[in-house]
């Protein structure tokens, strides 16, 4: 298992690091009282939402960070532009869905940009909002529809069409940081074909979405999972797997403030409706909804 904060633990795992017996865990999972995703059959804990949840709940903690005018968490094409373009004065740190997420808790993000899978609810990002925040004044807002599947270089020439083509001998994949969303979600689309990723071997492993169609363009990847915006900039092939929804997750008081209402203003107009169209793999129709609204 990785190191460091990318670090997903098992349940044995969480157990002895909270020295909890696993029932207990379990019923914390149940009630979804602690933040956790499930991959391939297996619930799996993020070490930094846990370390988290672990301050949160200690007696007497109390932690009131003044969080800086930063977007955290996963990358995403569109919002990289329209942050730039509405002059909002906001600075993007991307890193991945957990880590958004994690920073966005710990007070150093003022918003974070994640899409995460729950096969067990079948829902994008509500879940594990509930678990890392609860009962805080959060709200989690839809930005987009996006399009993710695999990049593969122009044209296809090795005729990968599944992830099941990633097996053996097969394609050279680049692989994804554990605590990104896009890395979840290939774990799971495996899961769901009866594969294990665990079993499969990538060439590297890189952080960003852009970075993943680099290494498709440069030759040194047959394949990797990101949007199909990023494809489409480098000119490369695209193999679509599923939709996601891509949310901000943003503090109830932050959100009716300057920087962020100037960005997702910005994102009603004309010509954001134009650059997501050029873009490709978008759908916006329900851009600005609110997905989750915390007490």
């Amino acid at each position: 298992m990785a190191e460091g904060p990318a670090e997903l633990m098992t349940t044995r795992e969480v157990a002895d690091y909270l020295r909890i017996k696993e029932r207990r865990l379990y019923e914390l999972v149940r009630r979804r009282e602690i933040p956790c995703t499930r991959v391939t059959g297996k619930w799996l804990f993020p070490k930094p939402l846990i370390d988290l949840w672990l301050t949160r709940n200690l007696e007497g903690a109390e932690v009131q960070p003044v969080p800086p005018p930063v977007i955290a968490g996963s990358a995403d094409p569109l919002l990289d532009w329209a942050v730039r373009e509405s002059g909002c004065g906001l600075a993007l740190m991307p890193g991945g869905s957990l880590d958004g997420v994690k920073r966005f808790v710990d007070g150093s993000a003022l918003a974070a940009g994640l899409h995460v899978y729950d096969p067990e609810r079948a829902d994008w990002n509500v879940p594990v909002i509930e678990a890392a925040c609860p009962g805080q004044p959060v709200v989690l807002v839809e930005w987009a529809r996006r399009r993710q599947g695999l990049i593969v270089a122009a044209d296809n020439p090795l005729g990968i069409a599944t992830v099941e083509d990633l097996e053996g001998r097969g394609p050279r994949w680049v692989a994804r940081q554990a605590e990104a969303g896009a890395q979840l979600l290939l774990a799971h689309l495996l899961g769901e074909a009866g594969r294990d990723i665990a079993s499969l071997t990538p060439t590297e492993t890189v952080r960003s979405e852009l970075d993943v169609g680099l290494a498709i363009l440069e030759e040194r990847a047959d394949a990797g999972l990101a949007v199909e915006s990023v494809a489409r900039s480098l000119k490369l092939g695209f193999v679509p797997l599923t939709e996601e929804r891509y949310d901000l997750l943003i503090g109830r008081r932050a959100y009716f403030e300057a920087p962020l209402q100037r960005l997702l203003t910005f994102a009603r107009s004309e010509a954001f409706a134009k650059k997501a169209a050029g873009m490709g793999g978008y759908d916006i129709a329900d851009l600005g909804r609110i997905r989750f609204n915390g007490p």
